[in-house]
């Protein structure tokens, strides 16, 4: 019976071919041609998705090439005829930059710098200031104080035979800002402070400052719980403002109490600022420490940009008294050359051409070389500073060469990365039996003591480029 009811079962599902007899061959061949309509069908669309999926990943990964090309040249983004002919990376470098400057080494990619360990003490409470530390070159050091000019600057007009001059590690009196005129010219040349802050300022025997002019930053408190209760008994936390920057803080939340505090920062508010370029008025506290504190043994400055994570005597018993030094400051993350840090602040637009040119010129006829990491005979391991950390003793040489920078910076430009090494070098060639013990510490080091953000803005240059 099962051989009959298979064979009735196939009959009736035959097809039947132009003879009239039952073709079975023919009925496949039909089954055959609809599953390659099948087939073909699902393949076309299963190639269609492959392609739509391949074009989406090079729209992609072109809009990051393109996003990653403007974060390489950010002063670019000001410019929106340059910023919509942002097509290639080579396209960039070579045909979009009209000044034709060469890239510095390391500039072509981003890279992360993370911090390293610093072994600082357990507690401030068994650290003892050491007797013999500022057992450094004494001499006695005198600021000009008036000058007799129609037109007085905060720098006072120095001459370039008393620039020369007080390069000498010797007793002598050498500008150093705070200059005002004299005999019936009692214009003020800026930086005016109130009694009652002036008064606070001169008892201060360490001091821990920073600035904010223009509403450029955000307020950043030191960090409350890394402070060691001495720390805040006898370190004086002051943070310079203007009178904008006053009421935008108050804005934000930041309203001093009646002594002026807000957390830790004790705000001094900076009336009548010397110079229009707020980077260049910003030199002022960071330079000029001994004079705004004149009782002060200590200083750290720190850029408005960080907060301070670590106890201040900490970071004096690590960078100072440990070593030995009476100033400390970074090296650069990524550039240690004068050449290369001048072609990156023409390259970002950070100053005026013409003047960086004019400056570098006068640095290389004076005597300034290119850094040589190969030489075991180098002064120092970097030419270039991240100088938005300065550990200081003021002494007598830590004074003069804050003095002699700050005048580099008044005289030429306000980046002063571009004057470091130079006002270094020179004053080491002038006083061979009187250096300035310097220790120029790791970039990893200062990350590990501080907490970098980002500014609030990005001010534009204080005059177009060349």
């Amino acid at each position: 019976m099962l051989p009959e009811r298979r064979s009735t079962v196939v009959s009736s599902s035959s097809y039947l071919n132009p003879s009239g007899h039952n073709d079975n061959s023919f009925l496949l061949l039909r089954r055959g041609k609809k599953f390659g309509r099948i087939v073909k069908l699902k393949l076309s669309h299963f190639f269609l998705f492959f392609v739509s999926l391949f074009f989406f990943s090079c729209m992609f990964s072109g809009h990051k090439l393109l996003f990653h090309g403007s974060e390489l040249l950010p002063h670019f983004e000001q410019n929106p005829y340059m910023k919509s002919h942002m097509l290639v990376s080579s396209e960039i470098d070579i045909g979009s930059n009209k000044s034709n400057i060469e890239r510095p080494p390391g500039s072509k990619k981003r890279t992360k710098h993370l911090p390293c360990e610093v072994p600082l003490a357990e507690s401030v409470d068994r650290i003892l200031d050491p007797q013999d530390y500022l057992n450094f070159t004494r001499f006695s050091l005198g600021f000009v104080e008036t000058e007799t000019y129609d037109k007085p600057r905060f720098g006072g007009h120095q001459t370039l035979k008393e620039r020369e001059r007080s390069y000498s590690a010797i007793n002598q009196t050498i500008h150093c800002g705070f200059v005002k005129g004299a005999n019936g010219f009692h214009q003020g040349t800026g930086f005016d402070l109130s009694e009652m802050d002036r008064a606070y300022m001169k008892n201060c025997v360490v001091s821990v400052s920073s600035c904010i002019f223009g509403s450029s930053d955000f307020l950043r408190r030191p960090a409350t719980k890394k402070i060691s209760e001495f720390s805040k008994r006898n370190v004086c936390f002051v943070m310079f403002v203007d009178e904008q920057t006053l009421s935008k803080l108050a804005s934000e939340g930041h309203v001093p109490d009646k002594q002026g505090f807000v957390g830790l920062w004790k705000t001094v508010v900076v009336s009548n600022l010397p110079y229009t370029d707020m980077r260049k008025t910003g030199k002022v506290p960071k330079f000029l420490s001994h004079r705004l504190f004149p009782s002060s043994r200590y200083s750290i400055w720190l850029d408005s940009k960080m907060r301070l994570t670590t106890d201040p005597i900490l970071i004096i018993d690590f960078f100072l008294w440990r070593t030995k030094s009476e100033f400390a400051i970074s090296n650069h993350y990524d550039r240690h050359c004068v050449w290369d840090e001048v072609l990156q602040n023409k390259r970002l637009n950070k100053y005026n051409h013409s003047a960086i040119d004019e400056q570098f010129m006068f640095y290389r006829s004076d005597g300034l070389k290119k850094f040589d990491p190969s030489d075991p005979n180098s002064p120092l391991p970097s030419y270039v500073p991240e100088g938005s950390f300065i550990v200081r003793a003021h002494t007598p040489m830590s004074n003069l060469f804050t003095c002699l920078w700050f005048n580099e910076v008044d005289r030429f430009t306000s980046r002063d990365q571009l004057s470091f090494a130079y006002t270094y070098l020179k004053l080491q060639r002038l006083n061979p039996d009187r250096p300035l013990r310097l220790n120029m510490f790791k970039d990893c080091e200062r990350r590990a003591l501080t907490k970098l953000f980002h500014h609030r803005v990005d001010s534009s240059p204080p005059s177009p480029p060349a």
